[in-house]
């Protein structure tokens, strides 16, 4: 008679090892350096350096295993029998059809322009300078604006036109993008979405790192003006985005049909 297979950590099991907390520990620290100290951030990264070599060399090439000393005498391990496999079903994707991701860049490039305007209404009348908003928006990427006077903030500056656009432009179009799929998620009011739910959360986000990331402008920035900037942003981007026909995700084609390859009778592409 056949002996019966063994089964999968019927007789060994893992080694117990502590490097995968380790790892863990590095990850935390390493994360946890961004808003604290860069030697936190070091420090965390050597661990996570460690602890994932110390990982793996208990796994790979081959895991290393204990092995489970019988008590009692010896219990047969019998495999269970694994009932019969269903048929697979279909995943439910939602939404079924979403607009055209051109329909996003067009409604953000549209919410850009509506939200700069709003934002340079508020430079004009509170800071007599149209620039004002622009320049606050590179101390994003410029920690050194943090200590610029009101004055230089205020005065045109064209390296920071050109640096406050690409990022105003780029984020636009990524919000606009956004707008594609979530408008076809709330078919019943899909500009009340837009308008309101969008730019309650891009508000309450741009809060809660605006101290870390820009403190000048939180110094000099009125939120009132801002969440306007956002629902003009969400009101024109909902319109334009919402105006787009809606297409089909094909999500139940293949590949090549997807991409639109035709096969023709000889065989070639």
């Amino acid at each position: 008679m056949s002996e019966r297979p063994e089964l999968p950590y019927s007789r060994e099991v893992p080694t117990p090892t502590a490097w995968p907390l380790v790892a863990a520990f590095g990850t935390a620290l390493l994360f946890a350096g961004i808003v604290t100290n860069l030697s936190a951030s070091v420090v965390g990264l050597v661990l996570l350096v460690l602890g994932s070599a110390g990982w793996f060399r208990v796994v790979f090439p081959r895991e290393e295993c204990e092995r489970i000393e019988p008590t009692g005498g010896q219990i047969p391990v019998l495999p269970v029998p694994l009932p019969p496999r269903e048929a697979p079903r279909k995943r439910l994707v939602l939404p079924v059809e979403i607009h055209p991701y051109r329909a996003g860049l067009f409604g953000g490039i549209a919410g850009g322009i509506a939200m700069g305007v709003v934002a340079a209404a508020w430079g004009v009348m509170e800071h007599q300078s149209p620039w004002l908003p622009l320049n606050l928006l590179v101390g994003a990427v410029n920690p050194t604006l943090a200590s610029a006077s009101e004055a230089e903030l205020a005065a045109f500056n064209p390296g920071w036109l050109a640096i406050a656009g690409g990022i105003h432009l780029v984020l636009s179009l990524l919000t606009g993008l956004l707008y594609v799929v979530s408008l076809p998620m709330m078919p019943r009011r899909p500009i009340l979405f837009g308008v309101v739910v969008v730019p309650v959360i891009l508000t309450s986000i741009s809060w809660s790192v605006m101290g870390i990331v820009n403190p000048a402008m939180e110094e000099y920035l009125s939120w009132w003006w801002f969440i306007g900037s956002q629902v003009a942003f969400g009101a024109v981007c909902g319109v334009v985005v919402s105006r787009f026909a809606k297409v089909s995700l094909m999500k139940d084609l293949d590949l090549a049909t997807r991409m639109g390859i035709e096969r023709s009778e000889g065989g070639r592409s």
